[in-house]
């Protein structure tokens, strides 16, 4: 078996959405295996359908924006009491492990040091962003499937 057929290979079990693949002839033998199994790869394909959603809703909130911009002065000086969780890395922001299932956190959720709070997808690996911090979620600020930079504020989060 050569490097092409290897190649070839890989890309044929992460299109599968398997986990795990073992190949063995006589002489050779290998075993591939992807992180989270199928579930990151049908999550792939996903995204544009949120996408569309936020920016629609987007010119129809910004006069409202305009008119809540005293409100907004008022949170920020607020928000000096909350811990931030950012995120460590670029990539696309999704409160889901996949789009079946639930979301990991809600604002009002209690988190713990190590739970997960978001997955960030970077180059099509999925990224699990664990909190740091103890306490409740005040604020969620990003919206799912939305872009996110290098220590880019993610959640707000009280720690009393």
């Amino acid at each position: 078996m050569d490097i092409k057929d290897i190649q070839n290979l890989i890309k044929f079990v992460s299109k599968a959405e398997v986990s795990e693949v073992k190949y063995k002839t006589k002489d050779f033998e290998i075993t591939i295996k992807t992180p989270l199994g199928g579930n990151e790869v049908s999550y792939v394909s996903q995204p544009a359908m949120y996408h569309s959603a936020p920016q629609q809703a987007a010119p129809s909130q910004a006069p409202a924006a305009v008119a809540n911009s005293s409100e907004k002065t008022e949170v920020a000086s607020d928000d000096s009491k909350y811990v931030t969780i950012k995120s460590p890395m670029i990539g696309t922001f999704y409160r889901k492990p996949s789009p079946d299932k639930d979301v990991f956190v809600n604002v009002g959720d209690e988190v713990s040091n190590g739970k997960v709070v978001c997955v960030i997808e970077a180059m099509k690996l999925f990224n699990q962003i664990e909190s740091e911090i103890s306490g409740k979620i005040v604020k969620i600020l990003v919206d799912d499937s939305s872009p996110v930079e290098y220590d880019q504020p993610l959640f707000l989060v009280d720690p009393s």
